[in-house]
């Protein structure tokens, strides 16, 4: 899978950690943000690895801060990205699952690493439910197509 990777200098100590691991496991990482100390601003990496996904350079973007919630915000004002924060397994499987999340992002000081990687594969491993369960096929979808008409600055009913 080609993961886009993005940190700001709270998370940048995760990230390394995360970036070595994935690509042990063959993922192709691309690291669009310098994974430092250096003090930066989150914003930054959450538009680079948002561009990523959304351009499709990448099929999935974790982004790694102190709480996790700044890079979700910015990561969500670029057009097709649904990011997700998610703070334990059963909220990174029901972003991907449900809400089709393309963007993971994650707390660097609530977080512990081992966590932290139970997470992102709990994340990379779940597949959106386009068609199924037992409310209906279709209505994950469905959903998702109301976000999109909001993105174009339509009503979504």
């Amino acid at each position: 899978m080609r993961i886009a990777l993005g940190a700001d200098h709270r998370g940048h100590a995760a990230a390394e950690q995360t970036l070595k691991r994935l690509r042990q496991a063959g993922h192709e990482v691309d690291p669009l943000s310098e994974l430092s100390g250096t003090p930066c601003d989150y914003p930054v990496p959450a538009w680079r690895v948002g561009r990523a996904v959304a351009d499709g350079r990448a099929d999935r973007g974790l982004l790694i801060c102190g709480t996790g919630i700044g890079m979700c915000i910015a990561a969500n004002k670029v057009r097709g990205v649904r990011a997700a924060l998610a703070h334990d397994e059963l909220t990174a499987e029901i972003a991907r699952t449900h809400n089709d999340a393309n963007v993971l992002c994650l707390s660097a000081d609530l977080l512990g690493q081992r966590l932290i990687d139970q997470i992102v594969d709990t994340f990379l491993g779940a597949q959106f439910l386009d068609a199924h369960g037992p409310h209906g096929a279709g209505r994950h979808a469905r959903r998702i197509e109301m976000i999109r008409a909001i993105e174009d600055g339509r009503e979504p009913a």
